[in-house]
């Protein structure tokens, strides 16, 4: 096969849309040592390639309190000062994500851990001081991520776990969103790979009542999802969430799922699986 060729297939296989799924999973897992052995275990079974992104949040605060550093938050976004930069690197990049990595090779899945400075996956800028100075914390911009490189290691047969760290191109690491990093990477990436998205938290789905699990709402599109806004069913937190979610949609990202991490397994097995968010729910 000559070189021509080989671009050929190459380009034939990726109009194929193979599936991908980008997971985001939160400190309700992650704190949790039988919670994350089991979403872990869930995860690996999953068919088609996988991307995990994790934060940790509530970790790198209690390390903080350790070592004498007060955490500084404002309307719960984490002020990120040199010495807390240093914490969320210790924690992030290291403690979380390399337990993860090596629970993930426990169970077979041939994880690499990563931030977004690593091969260069994702870039970030500075996030500019209007009323409050948040310190070294990255806003993702149209052009942060690196589609091409990321399924370059996955075509390799490694599955990406990255962790809430980007870069800025110029030597700085930054404290990143990881709710935003995983919508960004299943946009970027949705060009080449049929993707859904999946948040996992503590709660089955968006709930008709938020107190009762048994009000969970199986499928949501953008105009029942303005039905709802209307009613009031979903308000608060929730609507950044599902306001992102949506608009990651209507870049190409094939539907959103967010579910309870308990409940990840139902996917392998074909039956429900948290509230489904997509064009034509």
């Amino acid at each position: 096969m000559n070189k021509s060729e080989a671009v050929s297939v190459k380009s034939t296989q990726m109009e194929g849309n193979k599936s991908l799924y980008i997971i985001k999973i939160g400190g309700n897992v992650i704190d949790n040592s039988e919670n994350l052995y089991h979403f872990l275990k869930d995860f690996t079974a999953l068919d088609g390639y996988k991307i995990l992104v994790h934060g940790g949040g509530k970790v790198a605060t209690q390390v903080a309190e350790d070592m004498g550093i007060e955490a500084k938050l404002v309307d719960g976004r984490r002020i990120t000062d040199i010495e807390t930069l240093r914490v969320v690197t210790m924690v992030y990049g290291g403690l979380i994500n390399k337990n993860i990595v090596a629970q993930l090779q426990r169970f077979g899945t041939n994880a690499i851990g990563l931030t977004g400075a690593d091969g260069n996956f994702i870039q970030a800028i500075k996030r500019p001081v209007k009323t409050i100075d948040y310190g070294f914390v990255g806003d993702i911009h149209e052009k942060s991520i690196n589609p091409d490189n990321i399924s370059r290691l996955m075509e390799a047969g490694f599955t990406p776990a990255f962790c809430a760290l980007t870069h800025d191109g110029e030597g700085q690491l930054l404290n990143t969103n990881a709710d935003t990093i995983a919508s960004a990477l299943a946009v970027s990436l949705s060009s080449l790979y049929d993707t859904t998205l999946i948040y996992c938290f503590e709660k089955k789905g968006v709930l008709q009542d938020i107190d009762d699990e048994d009000s969970l709402i199986r499928e949501i599109n953008p105009e029942h999802y303005e039905e709802l806004k209307i009613k009031k069913i979903i308000h608060s937190g929730m609507l950044p969430k599902l306001d992102n979610a949506f608009t990651a949609i209507a870049c190409g990202v094939k539907a959103v799922i967010i579910g309870k991490s308990d409940d990840l397994g139902n996917l392998k097995n074909n039956k429900p699986f948290g509230t489904r968010l997509s064009k034509n729910a």
